[in-house]
């Protein structure tokens, strides 16, 4: 089985949700897609059943803090594992380039030695570059450059077992440069900031996000036949996803997904 299990669907700022992260789950294997802003990545692996010792490979999209600072606590918790023999093997966190000095950094300054001391022995920092090809958990995953305005971030795009394509376009709104990637994926997983009706209220274009209006059109314009949306506000959280599907199949035909905090989306069977 191959399983998308949503760790957090909110954007940088939510406090009824966490910060937008998630696994891909294949068969048993797990790879992490960002780590959110804190050490609630570890309340959200844990309620969503992932086993930290079944991590073996990380992504992170980009340097922002909602989608980077939970590394901190991968890392110290991985090491951990490591040192007591309750995780084998090792493991790989992927960023672009430009990441890799941050995250070491950030992790020398903040844990403690004898946990620091496993990067470079076990735990890997790789740089991965535009159109540069990985495997990962089995997947021929390709990383691209999505082109932001606002801090460098790569997406990655992958086949499925049963042959159709999955795309994580970042948390921003998809760029025509990408549309190799993108178009005719089977799955789209794309940011919605808010409603179109509430764009007003919460400013999305400002920010650089879309609304639901947006993400929906996109999809439904690039052929895409299963759209997941997430990276929201939070302010009606236990409403939001009545809200954004009303309002999202207005403008979008194929199948669309709307997923709280842990939900677990099959992929293929």
């Amino acid at each position: 089985m191959e399983r998308l299990v949503v760790l957090g669907t909110g954007n940088a700022v939510v406090t009824k949700c966490f910060n937008t992260c998630f696994v891909l789950e294949r068969d048993e294997r797990y790879w992490l897609i960002d780590t959110g802003g804190g050490n609630g990545i570890l309340a959200a692996m844990e309620n969503a059943e992932v086993p930290i010792a079944g991590i073996h490979d990380i992504f992170i999209t980009h340097e922002h803090c909602d989608h980077l600072l939970g590394i901190v606590w991968m890392i110290r918790l991985i090491a951990t594992g490591m040192k007591k023999g309750t995780y084998e093997g090792e493991c790989n966190i992927y960023c672009h380039p430009d990441l890799i000095e941050t995250i070491d950094t950030i992790a020398r300054l903040t844990i403690q030695g004898k946990f620091y001391k496993m990067l470079g022995k076990r735990i890997f920092l790789v740089p991965v570059e535009d159109g540069e090809h990985r495997n990962i958990i089995g997947y021929d995953v390709e990383f691209f450059d999505i082109h932001s305005t606002k801090a460098k971030q790569f997406g990655f795009t992958t086949v499925l077992k049963n042959g159709k394509k999955l795309t994580c376009a970042g948390d921003e709104p998809y760029n025509d440069a990408n549309e190799v990637q993108v178009r005719g994926s089977a799955w789209l997983l794309h940011e919605a900031f808010c409603l179109d009706s509430q764009a007003d209220i919460f400013k999305p274009y400002e920010k650089h996000h879309s609304t639901v209006k947006d993400a929906c059109e996109l999809a439904d314009r690039l052929g895409i036949e299963n759209l997941v949306l997430w990276h929201t506000e939070d302010k009606n959280y236990e409403n939001r996803k009545v809200l954004y599907m009303r309002e999202g199949k207005e403008y979008y035909s194929g199948n669309l997904y709307v997923p709280y905090d842990q939900e677990k989306i099959i992929l293929s069977e």
